[in-house]
């Protein structure tokens, strides 16, 4: 019979994918031994299996690496979809770049009709196509193996098309001197079209992107409308953010909080 603990180490494997023994260890405030004798059964039955002196469910061992990355810090990543959803109204158009915080964003937006939507990436199509009176239109293109998303110049060509109520776009790194950053020259391209493309414009990034530097500058501060996450900022990018006259909302807060830095 499986106990409290057991299930417990399932709920972290759940949202963290592999870890390693001597994490669930500290986590759980227990002995390493401990931890070996409460998975051998999950082992046993089929629920986990063990990898290099870590283990991890069963069916996401071996997954591809955009789905291991919507596990990560999934819970604050949902908190800022359905705050960006609440902004978005039944037949609005939107733009939404390939990152695992707007594929939640696309999640969020099941219950909207008769949205048009414009996206680079296979899976945020595949989620609102065919849904509740949506157009999508996906930009062509190679698809990249690890998150289905088409990038290069076709792709850029065809959403400069388009003019949208909302343009989101994810980040890899947020640095207050530099604004939002990016670690891949074309998606960093892509993504400072689509900001360009939107009537108003968004960032949604969780927390663990701020105060990181990027390889690449998608755009400055100034570019930006709102930003969205999960907790409040630094007082170094708060200020950066009142200075560019760019919104912060977080997500989940209290009414309250969502106010311009500056106040205004």
């Amino acid at each position: 019979m499986l106990s409290k603990r057991h299930t417990e180490i399932m709920r972290i494997l759940a949202d963290e994918g592999t870890v390693t023994i001597s994490g669930l260890a500290a986590r759980l405030g227990v002995s390493l031994e401990t931890v070996r004798r409460d998975v051998r059964p999950l082992t046993e039955n089929g629920s986990v299996l063990k990898i290099h002196g870590a283990v991890g469910l069963a069916g996401q061992v071996g997954e591809a690496p955009f789905q291991r990355r919507m596990r990560e810090n999934a819970e604050a990543k949902r908190r800022i979809a359905r705050e960006m959803a609440q902004l978005i109204r039944d037949g609005d158009s939107v733009m939404l770049d390939t990152g695992t915080t707007t594929s939640f964003v696309a999640r969020e937006l099941l219950g909207h009709r008769r949205l048009t939507v414009v996206t680079n990436s296979s899976d945020i199509a595949r989620t609102l196509a065919t849904v509740n009176g949506n157009k999508v239109y996906m930009a062509g293109g190679e698809l990249r193996s690890d998150s289905g998303a088409a990038f290069g110049v076709s792709a850029i060509e065809f959403i400069a098309k388009f003019s949208v109520t909302h343009a989101i776009i994810s980040a890899g790194a947020i640095d207050a001197g530099v604004g939002v950053m990016d670690f891949d020259l074309e998606e960093a391209e892509f993504a400072r079209m689509m900001l360009s493309r939107g009537a108003q414009s968004f960032v949604v990034t969780d927390r663990t992107k701020f105060g990181r530097r990027g390889l690449v500058q998608v755009a400055g501060f100034e570019a930006i409308d709102h930003v969205v996450t999960d907790e409040p900022v630094s007082p170094e990018i708060a200020a950066a953010f009142a200075e560019a006259g760019t919104r912060l909302i977080i997500g989940g807060a209290p009414t309250a909080t969502n106010q311009p830095v500056d106040g205004e």
